[in-house]
Order: C-alpha cells, then structure tokens, then sequence
C-alpha cells in the first residue's frame, strides 16, 4: 500500500467505524502491514501519540498469550492516556490486571460461571425472555433499546443481587460508560468522560456496605455474586468495599452492554441475510452455530490496548518498550488464513475460531452465560414471532472500540 499524509490510513477515527468497521482497509492492511503503526490525532510525530495496532489472528493470539511483554495493566485497555485516577480505578478490573493477581482474583469466581452452573440459569433466563416478548405488542419497535437492553439487564441484576428499581439506572450508566466518544448517545447533561462509570463505582460501594450489615449474622445470607465476591479473598485478602466498586462496574458493564451489543447486532446480521435467516427458522438446532458466526461477524469490541513492558519484535516490527498496542478483534475475526470466505455471513461455519471473548489470560469469564443468553433470546424470538422485518436504516454507536448499534428499527409480527 502507497501511503502519503493525504491517504494514510485512519483505523482510530471514531468516524471510520460510525457507518460499520472498514473492512476492506483492515483486509488490505493484513495483507500489507498487519502490525501497523497508527497515529493518532494532535500528536505530530511522536511515537507515544500513535500505537501499534496487531491484525492478523496469530498475532493477536500471540500478543494475548504473552501478559509479561503487553500489559493490560501498564497502561490500561483503551488507546486514550487515562488521567491517574480513573487507570488506577480501571486497574481494579480483571480487564486491566496482569498475572499474577489477574489469576488470584479469577481464581474464586469461576465456579460460578462454569458451563454446569450456568446450564441452570437457562430455565430462568428463557423465563425474562418470554417476559419481555409479551410486553411488546405487534408492529414497529426500536429493537435496540425496546429488546435487548431487558435480558442482560435482568439477568446481571438477578446474579448480583441487585434491587429490580436500580436495574433501569445501573443500565443507563453502563450505556453511558461505554458512548463517550458519540455525543448524541453521551448527551449534554453535564456527564463527563468517566462520571457515569464513578457514579456505578459509588453506587456499588454503596450497595457493598448495605451487604455487609446483611451479612453480618445472618443465618441464611443471599445467595448470588455479591456474597461471594465480598465473602471470598482476592490475593489473600477480602475485597475492601472500594475494590467492590471498580470490580462492580467492570462486570455489570460488561454483562450489559456486550450482550446487548450480540442480540441487536446479530438480529440485524440475520434480517440483511435472509437466506441464514430462513435456514435457522427451518432448523433452529442451528442457533448455537448461529450465535459463535454473530460473534465473529459482529464482534462488540472492536480492540483492547496493551502496553510493551520491554522490546519486542513482532513480524519484523521493531515495537519499543512502552508504546501502545492494540489488538483487533475485528480484524482478527476475518482474517483470510483462519476463516474461509472470511467476509460472508455463514451460520454453519465449522471451525469458528473467533476471538471475541479475547484469549488465554483474558479469556471472558462469561462466556457461557453470553452464549446462553444468545441461544435462548433467539429460539425465543424466533418461535414468538415468525415474521420479522427491517424497516429503516439502523444507526451505529460513533466508537472505534464499542461496535454497537444505537438503533434497529423493525417490525414484529406474531401473525
């Protein structure tokens, strides 16, 4: 690729990412520099302004596998230089911890969300499906907010325990951390970038002293992640009521958004290809193969930032000790070496070695519930209403991290 200042390639722009990914840019990029360096705007030349972004699929495996080269920790996991509070706040996130202590605080949660645990959500999950499909009434809804926002909202809810009158706001708040960079979704209120995720953090602190006078001889203590996590020791301690709140807002923004992200943007991927949409209404055994395509056809993030702890050379890149490098979940997901037809829409793809939950030390501690949810909310939708159409153009969240719909207007028919 011939790149002058006029034609550079611009894979940080928000902007490139508000009417889909650049697919076509990030293939040609694999294809010519897939560790390419990005510049970011207003920082001139200077190698700490810019990052390294890795697209090939070994490569983000690579990069993912190796924690003591590209720290999460270091720097954090967006490309934006966090001021000290709000990366020492991000740091309390499994997101945002390296090993060791990204293992001691894993360590006591993955019995409760093991594929055994999770299997016995499924009851209660198809149960706040069916819940909120009765709610809606034949005709035009917006799917995004209308729908999906509901499930993960309950089903996070329920699994820490929270009051079903804070659900609605905890949600609004998620949204709000994750829209920044879209001032139509952030609004003008007087939120500024990492308010809302404070005021999660507050209120979980909240919520976590509240627990704890429950707590405090209570024969039959509430069974749900909130005992736990404030029961159980992280490193050979217990959680201070502080580290609850930045551990809160890491889990319940992601149990929202993420999912919600799955449902609206894998409808909207079924409804602009009707004949995979028809393939699963004739044989609905096909919605977990349905499910794992959404996920790599529309990843919800599109990157997670590391940082390089020493030099590195990584296909005969020279990456310096100390800059930024962004792994590309979205580019990973279509790489031509792993994934045949890599472009098209096929729910019956067999092996689908996506990296939507991340990798090795950072693989998603909910996979099985996002996979669930997945696979119950469209058996569910599927069987309530036969008829479902796309009736205007959506809109997508201005973000080169999130990729996410903002809106899906659809018609729902149950005759």
């Amino acid at each position: 690729m011939t790149v002058t200042p006029d034609t550079a390639p611009d894979i940080y722009s928000p902007d490139s990412y508000a009417s889909g990914a650049p697919h076509a840019l990030l293939a040609e990029l694999r294809r010519t520099s897939p560790v390419f360096w990005q510049d970011m705007p207003g920082t001139a030349t200077s190698k700490a302004g810019g990052y390294w972004a890795v697209l090939r699929h070994e490569d983000v495996e690579y990069v993912s596998q190796h924690p003591e080269i590209f720290s999460a920790e270091r720097g954090g996991i967006v490309l934006e230089d966090l001021d000290e509070d709000r990366l020492d706040a991000l740091r309390g996130t499994l997101l945002a911890m390296d090993p060791p202590r990204h293992r001691a605080y894993r360590k006591p949660l993955v019995k409760s969300f093991t594929a055994r645990v999770v299997g016995g959500m499924e009851g209660r999950i198809r149960e706040i499906c069916r819940e909120i499909f009765a709610r809606i009434p034949d005709g035009d809804v917006e799917f995004v907010h209308d729908v999906t926002s509901s499930l993960p909202t309950q089903v996070i809810g329920e699994l820490m325990g929270l009051p079903p009158e804070d659900w609605d706001h905890i949600h609004r708040l998620a949204e709000r951390t994750n829209s920044q960079q879209d001032p139509e979704v952030a609004g003008n209120d007087g939120y500024g970038p990492g308010d809302a995720s404070r005021e999660m953090a507050m209120y979980a602190v909240r919520f976590a002293m509240r627990r704890r006078q429950e707590l405090d001889g209570a024969e039959e203590p509430p069974e749900d992640l909130t005992t736990l996590i404030l029961e159980s020791e992280f490193g050979g301690k217990l959680m201070t009521d502080l580290d609850f709140g930045s551990f809160f807002m890491q889990l319940v923004t992601a149990g929202n958004d993420t999912t919600k992200t799955m449902l609206s943007g894998g409808l909207h991927a079924l409804l602009t290809h009707p004949d995979q949409l028809a393939a699963l209404r004739a044989d609905p055994s096909l919605i977990p193969g349905a499910v794992e395509e959404i996920l790599r056809w529309a990843n919800p993030l599109h990157y997670f930032r590391r940082t390089a702890t020493r030099d590195v050379e990584l296909r005969g890149v020279r990456i310096k000790e100390g800059d930024k490098v962004a792994v590309y979940y979205t580019s990973a997901n279509r790489d031509e070496d792993v994934f045949a037809d890599p472009q098209a829409f096929d729910i019956t793809r067999k092996p689908n070695p996506h990296l939507s939950f991340g990798f090795a030390e950072h693989f998603c501690l909910g996979v099985h519930i996002a996979r669930l949810e997945g696979r119950v909310f469209f058996e569910e939708l599927l069987a309530t209403f036969p008829h479902i159409e796309l009736t205007g153009e959506p809109k997508r969240l201005r973000s080169n991290l999130n990729n996410s719909l903002t809106q899906l207007p659809v018609r729902l028919m149950r005759n």
